[in-house]
């Protein structure tokens, strides 16, 4: 992927969120991350379906849940940029909250909701 698809990709605030959120995650449902992003569920899965249309995301079945997490198969230079950019943003808005309200969901998550 060129860089300038790369960064179209991260763009748009909503799936940037998502990627720093999973890049803080192994793996993620929907509901997690729409919780988290205090979006609906359609939103986040139309933008996960675009990360992962630029191999951004990859995703997985268990059951019922799709899971998704960042590609394994990203470029090394991707990888960084991923990594510094979580750890330049991690402290601030709208980042620091959306990790806030993921933790609160795993805390509470009820046994009929995903794994």
């Amino acid at each position: 992927m060129s860089a300038a698809k790369f960064f179209k990709c991260l763009a748009d605030e909503t799936r940037l969120r998502c990627v720093m959120l999973l890049q803080a995650r192994d793996a993620l449902c929907v509901c997690d991350l729409a919780e988290a992003l205090e979006s609906s569920q359609p939103k986040v899965s139309r933008h996960l379906a675009q990360l992962r249309a630029c191999d951004l995301v990859s995703d997985h079945r268990e059951g019922q849940w799709v899971f998704y997490r960042l590609h394994p198969d990203l470029a090394s230079w991707q990888s960084e940029v991923l990594t510094r950019s979580q750890a330049a943003l991690v402290a601030g808005l709208p980042f620091q909250e959306d990790l806030r309200r993921l933790e609160a969901a795993e805390y509470r998550k009820p046994a009929s909701r995903c794994p």
